[in-house]
């Protein structure tokens, strides 16, 4: 597994919701100011320069429930908020553009050109704000100094990661299924045609050389599909063509039902039992905690928005979430300011204590969810 994917799941997840909230906030008719004030908000929290420090260390990927649980506390650093129901279809249509995006990388590497290409977006939505360039900009900085010096293999291992965290999602998306590149099981749709990846012949040509290394025969073969050459390589710096066009914004506002998943979508993630382990808290307080509350906006006044139709679509996917039955034992953790949960939290953060070897300096590592969790 590698232990460099975690940036770059990130960074690719936050764009894809970046691309779907700015979307919706146009498909309601947000105010220019509000709609302004939310990418700043969302787009400084992920940018911030600690959180990035912490996310860029070598690390295991962690959890779907533990990434959602983080984007939700971006997607909530502005003054727009999300009902649960809304969050779980933001964080299912997120995953699966990226998974449809890795299935389409032509090469492990160009895991980077898509990444950069929704930095590059991202940098487009904050353009008016100087401060909010910079923080992207300077994590760019960072990810093109992390990366580029990753060899061929760890890019392969690093694109293997991804394709196992996200090989049990299947949910259908409605814009997938418009263009039929998704079956109705959830499954993608591969084409056998378009360009080659650079570097790489067309295939269909055998040639056959003799012991001095002379080509001395050519023959023809059919490929299944029809290919072509790649035009040329993608820019992996800081600004650039990137040539291939994964990971741009693929939502218009002529088509806002794009964003939306088809009913009665059931997705089986985390299928074995997740006790949320001492170290996923850990990187859960780090990462939050690396969030200054006080950069909030307290003083504005909040509003909320959806991802669904109608308002009573909104309360019938709540409902329906709230009735399905639970595919493994899950512990909840509230942000409540009253005694019951209070007492619950520090029971269980004792027992986390507990285990914890002698002697260990990041033993109190583990507390810090309680203080993550007061500035919730």
């Amino acid at each position: 597994m590698s232990m460099r994917t975690l940036p770059l799941v990130f960074i690719n997840l936050g764009g894809e919701m970046l691309y779907i909230l700015d979307q919706r906030l146009q498909a309601l008719n947000t105010s220019e100011d509000n709609s302004e004030k939310v990418m700043n908000g969302i787009v400084g929290a992920m940018f911030s320069k600690d959180f990035m420090d912490e996310l860029l260390k070598p690390q295991q990927l962690y959890s779907h429930r533990t990434l959602k649980t983080v984007l939700t506390r971006i997607a909530h650093a502005s003054i727009m908020r999300l009902n649960p129901a809304s969050m779980d279809r933001l964080y299912e249509l997120v995953v699966m553009a990226f998974k449809y995006q890795i299935f389409l990388c032509p090469r492990p590497k160009d895991l980077l050109l898509i990444t950069y290409n929704h930095i590059d977006t991202i940098r487009e939505l904050v353009k008016d704000t100087p401060v909010v360039v910079n923080q992207v900009g300077e994590t760019h900085r960072k990810i093109i100094e992390v990366y580029s010096s990753l060899s061929e293999g760890e890019f392969q291992l690093l694109r293997q990661t991804l394709l196992i965290f996200f090989q049990d999602m299947h949910v259908r998306v409605s814009l997938f299924l418009k263009i039929q590149v998704q079956n109705p099981n959830g499954r993608f749709a591969l084409s056998t045609s378009g360009p080659v990846p650079h570097g790489i012949d067309v295939p269909g040509l055998i040639r056959t050389f003799d012991g001095k290394g002379r080509e001395v025969r050519r023959s023809e073969f059919p490929s299944g599909g029809s290919y072509s050459s790649s035009v040329r390589e993608g820019c992996f710096e800081l600004h650039g063509d990137r040539v291939i066009r994964l990971g741009t914004d693929m939502y218009t506002v002529n088509h806002p039902e794009e964003t939306h998943t088809p009913k009665h979508t059931f997705v089986k993630t985390d299928i074995t039992p997740n006790l949320l382990a001492k170290e996923e808290l850990n990187l859960l307080a780090r990462l939050m905690g690396s969030m200054k509350a006080e950069k909030e906006p307290k003083a504005e006044t909040g509003f909320w928005i959806n991802l669904f139709t109608t308002d009573q679509e909104e309360e019938e996917a709540g409902a329906s979430g709230l009735a399905e039955e639970p595919l493994f034992e899950v512990i909840h953790i509230q942000a409540m300011q009253d005694e019951q949960v209070t007492t619950e939290l520090a029971r269980i953060a004792g027992q986390f204590a507990e285990e914890e070897p002698p002697g260990n300096l990041n033993s109190s590592k583990g507390d810090d969810l309680l203080a993550m969790m007061d500035d919730l």
